[in-house]
């Protein structure tokens, strides 16, 4: 596991200076700051800053990180989603992975009810990929307005240029910060407008952070430098008068019994060596108190209550394939929890539900089912930690991606895929012989076993944890022994929204 978390830090120190070291030296030459720099001198002094999807973009063409930095900081005593432009590439502008991190984002910020800081400066869209851009990319001023009409306050501040869409942006905001002789906000800049009316006009004579200020009102406030702005951004933050919605921490915030610095040992880097889940539970719940339910039965699904930095938490975590039992009690217990409006915490390590002549004579397709549907509608909210593998339905029986979790962490051993890639390459062989068979030809032995090989290695490649974080599919990669810490401000986070459970379900078979 250490040397899996090895790589993982490698990607993530690469990300700082991912522009090049020139275009840094550059940056501060003219006395700016960079997007990292500009988050730790806006939030509060001494406290965390949970960065979401830091490596966003990983495998593909585009930079680690996809050009931003988000995530979510305390100021002025207020939790807050953060975002920071990285004008060190390309110019701070936008690439497809972009747009994919920032709509990400506006879900964490809407559904938890967290104001909206954007340290704004950026040459807007990177144009020779504005295909993949211009069609999603509008959603973001959608979801901008939302956020507003939802009462949650959004602040722009302009260190920069805002061209184009990046103008919207700004104009789109509750308040608006520029710094003098810095900030410029414009729909077109100097040379478009030069050549769709003919005008010739200099940045600040069309865009300036003075004449927003003083003529056309787009600015609320004008900064005389970059440490100006962020002071005024956090007078606004103090003024807003935010107040969360949900409850405080209820429980006593005991250390637990067994030192979260040994959860990286929990678990092995092969997802196929099998641990217990109960491992995880008593080094991040609080005085490692559980109070398990159906202790008893079906006891490849751990679920039971406890809290995490004193906030109550319903917890479910694999120890191994979902049988029907599973399912059922699963199902049962986040009923139980929104009874109580308990938000939930699933722990991953699950290669799916079981299969078989005996499983379906069980069951297992109806309490599934069960659980799927319970899982689909429940309405407290959910976190997940990608702790060893997530495959096939057993990752949507375990409120994977596409069923809406707040937020999704994993392990740097995390797999993810329909299935593991020995037995997905083994399915195929099987039906590619019985495809032979069927029309009365040999196969190729050595071709098919040439071809066996390489789709175990596409799908082992394809399901690693990096694939996942790069393409967005979880909130980030974390250190193991950093998980109670980042639950912590995961939860702290979600109640800042109202905290309620569902009431009704989708017809159950029973």
């Amino acid at each position: 596991m250490e040397a899996l978390w090895g790589l993982v830090a490698d990607e993530l120190s690469k990300v700082e200076t991912i522009g090049g070291q020139r275009y840094v030296d550059r940056h501060r030459k003219r006395g700016k700051m960079l997007a990292r720099e500009r988050i730790e001198q806006i939030v509060d002094p001494d406290t965390p800053f949970l960065e979401l999807s830091p490596l966003a973009g990983w495998g593909s063409e585009f930079p680690i990180g996809a050009g931003v930095v988000m995530g979510i900081g305390i100021i002025e005593g207020v939790e807050v989603g953060i975002t920071a432009t990285d004008m060190t590439y390309r110019g701070g502008s936008s690439n497809p992975r972009t747009v994919e991190k920032g709509s990400r984002f506006f879900e964490i910020v809407a559904q938890n009810r967290l104001p909206w800081i954007a340290l704004n400066e950026s040459a807007g869209a990177d144009l020779p990929h504005q295909a993949d851009i211009f069609v999603p990319g509008g959603a973001s001023f959608k979801h901008q307005t939302q956020l507003s009409k939802a009462g949650i306050p959004t602040i722009t501040v302009g260190f920069g240029p805002a061209t184009a869409g990046g103008a919207y942006t700004v104009g789109m905001s509750d308040y608006t910060v520029f710094v003098r002789e810095r900030g410029t906000a414009y729909l077109g800049g100097p040379p478009l407008v030069k050549m769709a009316i003919d005008e010739i006009v200099d940045e600040e004579t069309l865009g300036g952070a003075e004449m927003h200020s003083r003529v056309s009102g787009l600015s609320d406030y004008l900064a005389v430098d970059e440490m100006d702005a962020l002071r005024i951004t956090r007078e606004i933050v103090a003024h807003l008068r935010w107040e969360k919605l949900g409850p405080g921490p209820t429980e006593p915030v005991d250390e637990p019994l067994f030192s979260p610095d040994e959860l990286i040992g929990c678990a092995s880097a092969d997802v196929r060596v099998p641990f217990d889940i109960r491992e995880v539970y008593a080094r991040v719940l609080d005085g490692s108190r559980f109070e398990e339910f159906k202790p008893l039965y079906g006891d490849k699904l751990i679920c039971g209550w406890g809290s995490v930095h004193g906030f109550p938490v319903g917890f479910i975590g694999n120890n191994g394939i979902l049988f029907s039992e599973e399912a059922a009690k699963g199902a049962q217990f986040i009923q139980l929890c929104n009874r109580t409006s308990t938000p939930l915490v699933f722990l991953h390590n699950i290669t799916g539900f079981m299969v078989g002549s005996q499983a379906e004579r069980g069951g297992i397709i109806r309490n599934g089912a069960k659980l799927i549907n319970a899982v689909s509608n429940s309405e407290v909210p959910h976190v997940v930690l990608m702790v060893g593998a997530s495959y096939g339905a057993g990752n949507y029986g375990m409120a994977g991606r596409a069923y809406d979790p707040r937020f999704i962490f994993t392990w740097p051993n995390h797999k993810i895929a329909v299935m593991g890639g020995r037995q997905l390459a083994g399915v195929m062989d099987i039906v590619a012989r019985n495809a032979a068979a069927g029309r009365g030809i040999d196969v190729d032995e050595e071709q098919l076993n040439t071809q066996k090989e390489a789709l175990e290695a596409q799908i082992e490649s394809e399901s690693s944890a990096l694939f996942a974080t790069g393409r967005l599919w979880d909130d980030g990669i974390i250190h193991p022994n950093d998980t109670r810490h980042v639950l912590g401000m995961a939860l702290s986070a979600i109640h800042s929204n109202e905290v309620r459970g569902a009431t009704e379900y989708g017809v159950w078979r029973h």
